[in-house]
């Protein structure tokens, strides 16, 4: 049993893991920046260690110094949260090299799911629906060639999108319509995977035109048994980043929904996977085709959608399973849902400015009441994930997510209701927000018929994004 829990994140998520570390009784330990010195993931944790200065890559990033905050503090088990070290390999075996419990998936498959080149091919070879695409594209590699990129496109087709292998979160991502403008988003998409990967290679990837995003939780023993904990849509995004998730996917088909989570659970079984992951899927939204996207090798941001739905503390889980302990699940069977989840994540930022971040310190900070029942959810089905306090302060220096605000009901439009509601009784001042902008966005007729897709907001900005 994991005694000490060291969790290597800030912020919300960090404020999460911790919750369930708690509930099983376990001490935590929090690691912070000189900025985040009276975070509140700070202030719940029993110990805390500073690691530097406010730049991730001086804190945050530092895989040495976050081990050795691990090994100093005595904590026996380290949990990467989301983000940061979440989905680094090397950091993984850093952590069991030093005897440390990693709460993650093997780092082998870490690095298997985080080239998403090499996802692609360990899909196809799953039997999990693949977009037309691309090799990768080294910019090292003297083989790669304007005739060789040229040809990988027209074999792909346009439109099509250039990514980087190594890359997520929708990152350096291009879309190009047509073969004038191949070289120039080749050379941007390789710069900037350069930047924030340290790796530069690309693929191309068919771009379906109205696409939604949708995404299956599976839950791997690390023994090749594993289940799926249903579907989730995030088509809602604003730059390739989801800002509204739910589940169960609205207007999918039951054959579509069945089939999809089926591939999932394939693949974690193929890896024999260990533990929380996501299985991202793009879905053609005329013809209801699905295709696989990536596999996020982590606990996603969006995780109490499927909490609320399922019942299942996944972050327990994961705790458990690291630990050697029981799982309160043997198979599929163990695994039900029920009504609607709904999430919506409440940034600082400045919707009609390009969703730019907005800085400054939280002067109000109001939020509705919650209770103790599941990671705070009522039996009237609201939960809200926050990772600031009044008086705190949103800075540069990190994504600026103040809350997700979740949501459940019998049905969906019982549980967009509750959540409209929660979002029209919160008061922040002191920053900008996008409360607005989401609450038009729950509002509008298309989102409220289900008519979801990835292009959804750029479709109807001018009523969303209204000054």
């Amino acid at each position: 049993m994991i005694r000490r829990l060291l969790v290597a994140n800030r912020g919300e998520i960090a404020c999460r893991v911790m919750r369930s570390a708690r509930l099983l009784g376990m001490s935590t330990v929090a690691v912070h920046s000189e900025v985040d010195a009276t975070a509140l993931h700070v202030a719940l944790a029993d110990q805390a260690v500073a690691i530097g200065a406010a730049p991730a890559t001086e804190s945050y990033l530092v895989a040495a110094r976050v081990l050795a905050a691990a090994v100093d503090s005595g904590a026996d088990a380290v949990h990467p949260g989301y983000g940061f070290l979440a989905e680094n390999a090397a950091f993984a075996r850093a952590v069991e090299a030093a005897g440390l419990r990693w709460v993650g998936p093997t780092p082998k498959s870490i690095d298997d799911m985080g080239d998403k080149a090499r996802a692609r091919i360990i899909a196809r070879a799953a039997g999990v629906p693949v977009l037309p695409g691309s090799d990768r594209f080294s910019p090292a590699d003297p083989a790669v060639t304007s005739a060789t990129i040229e040809a990988a496109a027209a074999a792909t087709g346009f439109p099509l999108l250039v990514k980087a292998a190594a890359g997520g979160g929708g990152i350096g991502m291009r879309r190009v319509d047509d073969p004038a403008g191949l070289a120039a988003a080749i050379e941007s998409t390789q710069t900037m995977a350069a930047r924030a990967f340290g790796d530069g290679t690309v693929y191309l990837e068919r771009f379906v035109p109205k696409a939604r995003h949708v995404e299956v939780q599976v839950f791997g023993f690390g023994d090749g048994r594993a289940v799926h904990l249903y579907e989730r849509d995030c088509s809602i995004q604003r730059r390739f980043q989801k800002v509204i998730e739910e589940s169960p996917a609205p207007g999918l088909a039951q054959a579509t929904r069945t089939a999809m989570c089926e591939a999932a659970t394939a693949l974690a079984r193929e890896q024999a996977y260990r533990g929380a992951g996501t299985v991202e899927f793009v879905v053609d939204a005329d013809s209801g085709e699905f295709f696989f996207l990536e596999m996020n090798t982590r606990i996603q941001v969006e995780h109490p959608v499927t909490e609320m739905r399922t019942g299942v503390d996944l972050v327990a889980w994961q705790l458990l399973l690291a630990g050697g302990d029981p799982l309160p699940v043997a198979g599929q069977d163990d695994v039900r849902a029920q009504g609607h989840a709904i999430e919506a994540r409440l940034y600082a930022e400045r919707p009609a400015k390009g969703f730019l971040p907005s800085t400054g310190t939280l002067s109000v900070f109001e939020l509705p009441a919650t209770g103790a029942a599941l990671l705070d959810g009522l039996p009237d089905g609201l939960r809200i994930d926050a990772g600031v306090r009044a008086g705190d302060t949103i800075s540069h220096w990190y994504d600026p997510m103040i809350a997700k605000v979740i949501a459940h009901g019998a049905t969906r439009d019982a549980a967009i209701d509750r959540l409209r509601a929660a979002l029209a009784a919160i008061r922040i001042e002191g920053v900008e927000t996008n409360l607005v902008f989401l609450q038009r966005t729950l509002d509008h007729p298309a989102f409220r018929g289900g008519d979801v897709f990835t292009g959804f907001i750029d479709a109807h900005k001018a009523v969303l994004l209204a000054r």
